[in-house]
């Protein structure tokens, strides 16, 4: 039974995104409009897959382009070439764009208005999963020895035998010399377990926050308004120079430390065996914000989440969640706060209040 719901369901997307090109394409033509409201009444699967699609559009038209000026002029080559071609003959040639399905309407004759829109809007669609996803991922990698994609997580032996696990969509350079062993954090989180050498410290470097150790395992998360840092085994010293007061804190084990990039500092304990969670495929949350909670998921599933309700992202959550069924677990963060998952494509997935 629910897997033909599911199927239903997927059906009623896929017939949503249609009909959003057409009426975009031809916006005053009054038999299409009666067409698409006929369908859209005919149950209340088309009628809510109808406002999901729309919630995507007004969500989308609120991100910011990533590298636009890069793939902006070959966007518009491909619409260029694509409008003096029909698009029976042409299909969409971007790896990873999927042609879109068409509404089931009556045929009014050739509408090569309308399949060109079809044509484009996955091309346009492929263009900006690439521009918002894969643009950062290219600049990050170039700058790194190591990194990882999203969903993957990998282990690095280094020189010195430090084991250094990356965790989805993360970064690393090293840097070893004579006196110390460097390494900086790009993106992302790593979880360190370092070998001792009392003549050559290691270091790690989060922006402007420097993580100093001789032999212990600590995470470190590098995010947007700071870094984190926690603690599993021995002592470290975290600091952040530039800020005044400087930053100058201790940690043992168990202990772990927030320091935003102007230099506010908030400590806290953190059980030991939640140190790296992500790393046995845990999401551990306790009164995080539902905003946070999906941020950390994020990494785990290849695609967009987007919460459409800031109300709904400031609720807390408490729970652990499996990273390895990223769909299951923000169902269940979701099901506690009497929240909708909707999946509108394969790469798309919104959240709202219910």
């Amino acid at each position: 039974m629910t897997g033909n719901t599911d199927a239903v369901e997927k059906q009623a997307s896929k017939e949503a995104t249609d009909w959003f090109i057409l009426l975009k394409d031809e916006p005053d033509d009054a038999v299409l409009r009666r067409e698409f409201e006929a369908w859209r009444q005919k149950s209340p699967v088309n009628a809510t897959a109808w406002d999901a699609v729309q919630q995507a559009s007004k969500a989308m038209d609120t991100a910011r382009p990533v590298y636009s000026d890069r793939w902006a002029p070959s966007l518009a080559k491909l619409r260029a070439q694509t409008e003096g071609e029909d698009a029976n003959d042409r299909r969409p040639s971007i790896v990873g764009a999927q042609p879109l399905a068409y509404a089931r309407r009556p045929s009014r004759g050739a509408r090569r208005g309308r399949r060109r829109a079809m044509q484009f809007g996955g091309l346009a669609a492929a263009a900006c999963v690439l521009a918002l996803l894969v643009g950062p991922d290219l600049v990050r990698e170039l700058r790194a020895d190591h990194a990882t994609g999203t969903a993957e997580v990998k282990t690095i032996k280094l020189s010195d035998d430090t084991a250094v696990t990356l965790a989805p969509e993360s970064a690393i350079a090293v840097s070893y010399m004579a006196g110390e062993r460097h390494v900086r954090l790009l993106d992302g989180e790593a979880f360190f377990e370092v070998t001792q050498d009392a003549e050559r410290p290691f270091r790690v470097a989060a922006r402007v926050v420097d993580v100093t150790v001789l032999g212990t395992a600590f995470d470190v998360r590098r995010g947007d308004e700071g870094a984190r840092v926690a603690v599993a085994e021995g002592v470290v010293r975290v600091s952040h120079d530039g800020a005044a007061p400087a930053v100058a804190e201790t940690l043992a084990a168990g202990q772990l430390v927030r320091v935003s990039w102007a230099g506010r500092a908030e400590r806290s304990d953190l059980p030991v065996d939640r140190v790296g969670a992500w790393r046995h495929n845990q999401l551990i949350a306790r009164d995080q914000p539902l905003g946070a909670v999906v941020d950390e998921l994020r990494r785990f599933y290849a695609g967009r989440i987007i919460v459409t309700d800031a109300a709904l992202a400031s609720r807390p959550v408490t729970g652990v969640y499996n990273l390895a069924d990223p769909i299951a677990a923000l169902r269940g963060i979701a099901r506690a706060q009497n929240a909708v998952v909707r999946r509108i494509t394969p790469w798309l997935i919104l959240v709202s209040a219910s």
